[in-house]
């Protein structure tokens, strides 16, 4: 099958503003539109870890930079209003959900109001053509059901974290009808939101996740300790959902892009939506010598056990589907942290990933 996820004459001297840019996913993406050719601004408070990927690859060096923080709507205004963006890729969030039960002001502060603030700034920039607004798979109201939840079913989630994101959603459709609709007498930007899964790839450090716990541990020889390991997660390479972004992203652009003004979801195959203990068995094995688990047998906060998304919308739509199975997808960040190990440089072996997914057919 063909790979239709990007078309580089598309990214060419386009302008695209980008939030979160110093985080796992703004990084990756911010690299990827510099080999596409775009002129790039990112506005992010500083990189969540130390380590983390926007440093290690070396991301600034090809793009501009603001920091800023998206609670703050009188500096995101004027920094969105200078550069004349066409287009914004809004990913900026408070992204964990066990810390959302200790700050759930700060969380709902950054990922509800801070939707809302990348939204009036775009009100009032005339530049802007288009935007995605990121949220999560855990945005919906989760039944524990085995069959993939469609963009149509009922916002909800349980903890602040996946509230937070069912809020930016319900936010972001509100000002869509509000402001955002298509007029004879006025051209609005058009304006979606994309739903993606358990990302994983190569320079992750965040703490409470799965597999950046996993290389912290494999890394010092010690178990990594697994909570709820029977519990069934959406398992993505990192490069998945941007390639879904980007595509989307096109389509807005485009001459009928409030066609494409609406909620998206982008996940793995279905038969890649694996357990926990599946995921650290095949972390372990091409990891190698060093790395082990041992389960956690201490009293968990709430997460959702089975959670699963229905991508046929994207797949007919937008030409999108996933490429990497969830055996390459751990094996291609296992590649990378032993490249970094090696002492690589890191900007080229991130680059040569995303060439390489690029090149799939």
């Amino acid at each position: 099958m063909e790979n239709l996820v990007v078309n580089p004459g598309a990214w060419s001297g386009r302008r695209v503003f980008i939030t979160g840019h110093t985080g796992f996913k703004g990084s990756w993406l911010s690299l990827w539109m510099q080999q596409l050719g775009a002129e790039v601004l990112g506005y992010s408070l500083p990189p969540p870890t130390h380590p983390n990927h926007y440093e290690i690859a070396d991301v600034a060096s090809g793009m501009k930079s603001v920091s800023g923080d998206v609670r703050d709507l009188e500096k995101l205004t004027a920094t969105i209003r200078q550069f004349e963006p066409d287009l914004v890729l809004h990913l900026a969030a408070q992204s964990l959900v066990r810390p959302s039960y200790v700050d759930p002001v700060g969380t709902y502060a950054t990922n509800v109001m801070g939707a809302v603030h990348v939204l009036e700034a775009i009100r009032s920039t005339e530049s802007v053509r288009a935007a995605v607004i990121v949220t999560s798979d855990k945005c919906y109201e989760n039944n524990e059901w085995v069959w993939g939840y469609r963009e149509t079913d009922p916002m909800g989630g349980y903890d602040p974290y996946s509230n937070s994101k069912g809020c930016a959603e319900l936010v972001t459709a509100a000002y869509r009808k509000s402001f955002f609709a298509e007029s004879a007498a006025s051209k609005k930007p058009a304006i979606a939101t994309a739903r993606a899964g358990n990302v994983i790839g190569g320079g992750d450090w965040a703490p409470d996740r799965l597999v950046p716990d996993f290389v912290r541990a494999a890394e010092k020889g010690e178990p990594i300790r697994v909570r709820n390991p029977s519990a069934q997660r959406p398992w993505q390479h990192v490069l998945e959902p941007l390639s879904g972004y980007l595509t989307l992203a096109e389509r807005l652009l485009g001459i009928d892009g409030m066609r494409y003004a609406s909620a998206w979801n982008f996940g793995p195959r279905d038969n890649d939506a694996v357990a926990v203990a599946t995921v650290v068995e095949r972390l372990t094995t091409f990891w190698g010598a060093g790395a082990d688990y041992t389960l956690d047998a201490g009293p968990q906060l709430h997460e959702a056990s089975f959670l699963k998304l229905d991508c046929a919308k994207s797949r007919a739509q937008l030409g999108w589907h996933p490429l990497l199975s969830v055996d390459s997808a751990i094996e291609w960040t296992i590649e990378w942290h032993k490249s970094m190990r090696a002492g690589a440089k890191m900007h080229d072996i991130s680059a040569a990933q995303i060439s390489r997914f690029s090149a799939i057919e």
